[in-house]
């Protein structure tokens, strides 16, 4: 089996979950580079880590009381992307559309 074969049936669990990877070590980027730079450091690195995590912020931030340090909002977003992983894996498990080890759904 080679690697385009495997990757292709597969699309609805291989596409979303690398698009959630990338945003969760993206937000664990934004947490460990905020440590080193300010909030409004022209990096590009930073300015690219906020462009891209900044609307994941939006959405955890209605669930997150006010009060909450920027970091921590980052951090919660860094774990709810993970559980947001595990469960569309979980979902495509139960519904017997996840990936196997084998190749093939059963």
């Amino acid at each position: 089996m080679d690697f385009a074969t495997s990757l292709a049936p597969y699309w609805y669990f291989h596409l979303p979950n690398f698009i959630l990877a990338a945003l969760m070590y993206t937000m664990l980027g934004r947490v460990l580079l905020g440590l080193m730079v300010d909030a409004d450091s022209p990096n590009y690195i930073w300015r690219f880590f906020c462009r891209v995590t900044d609307p994941v912020i939006t959405l955890i931030a209605i669930a997150t009381p006010k009060a909450a340090p920027p970091v921590v909002l980052w951090l919660f977003g860094f774990v709810w992307l993970f559980w947001l992983r595990v469960a569309l894996h979980y979902t495509l498990l139960l519904l017997n559309l996840a990936p196997r080890l084998g190749g093939a759904a059963s």
